[in-house]
């Protein structure tokens, strides 16, 4: 079994009864829409997808010899699940996701694996496939342009089924077309030529997005930012931090899908023996999983395109989301459960994504 753990922190809710009891119906609501896709799933195959957790109190310990689990609490009245597997039970979840969650891990016996940002088994000849590939220019710039070529042609995929045509989708998408002449004809000679033809195409990509409107409910008893309305631009205005720490909603949940994306795909890298520190295009610094990156590119509009997709299909309530004092925007964790469970749709892909090396 592998524990996989996105850890982000939420903060504290707080605001008058009314609030409270807007955030209980929210986590309710969510809560029960990924039991009813689970017991969906469970009537037509046998459950393999991961267990997610989140709340406070979360638990897991080995209890007569079983892996017992406690869930955690997200909202007052919620009844703790718990969760009980035996060696060799059919159902025993293929890993276990701790997300927004505090608690505790006691873990006697033996761990098969632990994915996390420095655990990995390489294989010798795998690794040196890597570190080869970084060191011969010529190699470099044709693993790296094809992945770039990839990446945009996802984004046009995506721009043409998820994206309402605008003066700024036409541009976006002229770029994208542009940039792949450009890849394909003149083929940049370096890495930085390269990453400023993508930085270019990514900017008009997601420049196509703003002002697709947000469907929103119960905003004239608990108002919301007016920017919050619609999409607006991917940068955080907490610039310092990257888009890391997210101040608009849509790019709360693309940081929660990326991170998604990020662990299927270091999870598929480390049991195929590589090494996710050696990047090829990416650079690595303090053990960051340079690789990981490298093989994320191609993958993010199909993750974006998901998280269209689940934007436009919901009306959001003002208690799916939290301001923390800092003014960092984070999701209601029950929600937070059901966009990670609608990811898991891409983990083929994500797989996939393997395909281009070597």
């Amino acid at each position: 079994m592998a524990i996989q753990i996105n850890s982000q922190i939420t903060g504290s809710i707080a605001g008058v009864d009314d609030d409270a009891w807007q955030w209980e119906a929210r986590s309710a609501m969510w809560s029960r829409r990924v039991a009813r896709k689970a017991a969906s799933r469970a009537r037509h195959q046998r459950p393999r997808e991961p267990l997610v957790l989140s709340g406070h109190g979360v638990s897991l310990r080995i209890e007569g010899g079983a892996l017992t689990i406690h869930n955690g609490v997200t909202h007052y009245p919620q009844k703790q699940e718990t969760y009980r597997f035996f060696k060799g039970e059919p159902a025993i979840p293929d890993r276990i996701i701790i997300l927004d969650g505090s608690g505790s891990v006691s873990w006697r016996g033996e761990v098969v694996c632990v994915a996390s940002r420095s655990g990995y088994a390489a294989n010798p000849y795998r690794v040196q496939w890597q570190r080869e590939t970084r060191a011969d220019e010529n190699q470099r710039m044709k693993f790296s342009i094809s992945t770039i070529t990839q990446k945009i042609e996802n984004s046009i995929s995506t721009l043409e089924k998820s994206i309402r045509r605008t003066e700024a989708w036409n541009k976006a998408v002229e770029l994208a077309y542009s940039t792949l002449t450009q890849l394909d004809a003149m083929r940049p000679k370096t890495i930085s030529q390269l990453r400023a033809l993508e930085a270019n195409a990514a900017a008009a990509y997601f420049r196509a997005w703003k002002g697709m409107p947000i469907k929103w409910r119960g905003i004239s008893k608990r108002p919301i930012p007016v920017e919050w309305k619609e999409v607006r631009q991917r940068t955080s205005i907490f610039h310092l931090a990257g888009n890391r720490n997210a101040s608009h909603p849509v790019n709360a949940i693309l940081n929660y899908a990326y991170t998604v994306l990020q662990s299927e795909i270091q999870i598929n890298a480390v049991s195929e023996g590589y090494d996710p520190r050696i990047g090829i295009m990416h650079e690595g610094s303090d053990g960051s999983a340079a690789f990981v990156f490298d093989l994320m590119e191609p993958e993010r509009p199909a993750t974006d395109r998901m998280v269209l997709e689940f934007i436009k299909g919901h009306v959001f309530d003002p208690a799916d989301f939290v301001i923390r004092s800092d003014g960092v925007c984070r999701l209601n964790p029950e929600m937070a459960q059901c966009v990670v469970g609608s990811l898991f749709g891409i983990r083929n892909k994500a797989s996939a994504a393997f395909a281009m090396r070597r």
